[in-house]
């Protein structure tokens, strides 16, 4: 495609946009009830369904030291039902999770004390916990939550933990609608953590057997243990196993209580929707529920880099090269230049990864960027994922990689690349506002990131200023070995040292 057609297109394209998002503007109603729970709802009658979307702004960088892993678990929780809704008999099945709490609390007594432990003590206790354990789950009505939903022809139930973000969504038809308002005010205000230690066992065995099977998912734990020295980033989102396996309902009780607050929610609906009607049901179902004070502010910075850092992991598996570059929040301008850097080097058939390491080159079998990583909330990374392809090395990969950063720091992006990339990110804002599944995701998520939904459209504004002087000068920033951790798996057999001389830890 010529560049001629390539800047018609995107012409064209910024003429649509403007029009589509004063029509998106007009059909959004924003209201915020007086405990501070946000709701944005967006009016869209084509057909009579309606996706709803739950955000609380907290994640796995919010895990308390020695709890990692809790946010996490609450993924897993989120549909275990209410007091009402998920048991036989409320009542036995209360004073059963008390009794499994006391003996919690009595084991945890008895190991705390150390060498002067009696393991017969343990041993009893450990018999009384599975037994109690037994008795609260027969008293559940598993999957009722879910049931009531999907008997009433909701679809697509989720719940999403990330490092920075918890959120729940489903789709249910519009005359169910009330049905919404219902459920999810008892989810988010009468929690059980219903089944957690069943719920807490599964989670520990399903991140060992990722971390088993799934060497990028191992490689991407080191490299953010190495890459991050203080900012809790550096943990992993299933947590550290000696913390995920202690982890106690009073320890998701609290959590609860600090940060499931209305202040700290963001609610959308999206599609066939009366905007008054939705308000009230929001002043009826969440109204009652009292303001809190909104959770501490996470305080913990990352302290500058001091130099290029790296680490090896070996296995047995496909050698495997991630490389991190530190790069600032996406509440920094240059944010979209990340994004656009990303699509440049990593997105579609022209990709400059793919063109350069895998077609040209031949070094890698597949080679990926990620923009922000593991969140964006904070400073991060700018990832680069490289597969070496047979009879090629890690260290040639590398190189590759770094003569290819280079190239682009030596050089402004051309004007062609730059219109394409440009045109292919506003013809995904154009896909994205005829999905209502997506705005119901994102329109909240820019809320709570920028303090305004309307970001998701207005920031290709900040794409189109973007330049490739500007591109340069932000990649001459953020790609330098000052800010840089490689993280290599490879076998025992294969030690690794960087094109450059760094020596990983072997």
């Amino acid at each position: 495609m010529t560049g001629r057609r390539l800047c018609t297109l995107l012409f064209l394209g910024a003429l649509l946009l403007p029009a589509q998002l004063r029509d998106v503007e007009k059909k959004v109603t924003e209201f915020t009830l007086a405990n501070g729970m946000h709701f944005i709802v967006l009016e869209r009658h084509q057909a009579p369904v309606i996706a709803f979307h739950t955000l609380i702004v907290v994640g796995s960088a919010q895990d308390p030291g020695g709890q990692t892993g809790l946010a996490h678990l609450f993924e897993r929780l989120a549909f275990k039902g209410t007091e009402t809704i998920g048991t036989t008999n409320w009542a036995a099945e209360k004073k059963s999770l008390d009794d499994l709490e006391a003996i919690y609390d009595r084991m945890a007594a008895e190991r705390n004390k150390g060498f002067r432990a009696n393991p017969g003590q343990i041993a009893s206790l450990e018999i009384d916990l599975r037994r109690a354990i037994e008795v609260a789950q027969s008293l559940e009505d598993r999957g009722e939550f879910e049931r009531v939903i999907q008997q009433n022809g909701g679809v697509g139930l989720s719940c999403h933990v990330t490092a920075d973000t918890s959120e729940t969504s489903y789709n249910l038809p519009s005359n169910r609608a009330e049905l919404w308002f219902l459920m999810e005010s008892q989810r988010l205000t009468h929690p059980v953590f219903r089944d957690f230690y069943g719920e807490r066992t599964a989670s520990v065995a399903e991140e060992q057997n990722n971390l088993g099977t799934r060497p990028v998912a191992l490689l991407q734990q080191a490299l953010l243990a190495t890459a991050f020295a203080a900012h809790p980033y550096r943990n992993p989102l299933h947590g550290w196993l000696s913390d995920a396996v202690n982890l106690r309902q009073a320890d998701a009780k609290a959590f609860f209580e600090t940060y499931y607050v209305p202040g700290n929610m963001v609610m959308a609906l999206v599609g066939d929707v009366d905007p008054s009607e939705a308000h009230r049901l929001a002043e009826k179902y969440f109204g009652a529920i009292p303001a809190k004070a909104l959770p501490p502010s996470l305080h913990t910075e990352e302290p500058a880099q001091m130099g290029p850092k790296s680490v090896t992991v070996w296995g047995n598996g496909q050698p495997l090269l991630v490389v991190g570059y530190k790069r600032p929040s996406q509440s920094n301008p240059a944010d979209m230049a990340f994004d656009l850097l990303r699509a440049i080097l990593s997105q579609g058939p022209t990709a400059w990864l793919t063109k350069d390491l895998v077609e040209e080159k031949r070094i890698a079998q597949t080679a990926n960027a990620i923009a922000t990583f593991p969140g964006g909330r904070y400073n991060n990374l700018f990832v680069f994922q490289v597969v070496p392809a047979p009879n090629h090395t890690l260290p040639e990969s590398q190189k590759a990689l770094d003569d290819l950063l280079a190239r682009l720091i030596a050089k402004p992006v051309d004007a062609e690349t730059l219109a394409r990339v440009k045109n292919m990110m506003r013809g995904q804002i154009v896909r994205i506002m005829g999905n209502n599944e997506r705005l119901a995701v994102l329109l909240p998520e820019y809320y709570a990131t920028f303090g305004d939904w309307r970001k998701l459209f207005t920031s290709l504004n900040d794409v189109d200023r973007l330049t490739g002087e500007i591109l340069q000068n932000v990649a001459a920033q953020c790609f330098v070995p000052a800010n840089r951790t490689v993280a290599y798996y490879t076998d025992a057999a294969h030690p690794v040292s960087s094109p450059s001389g760094e020596k990983g830890p072997q």
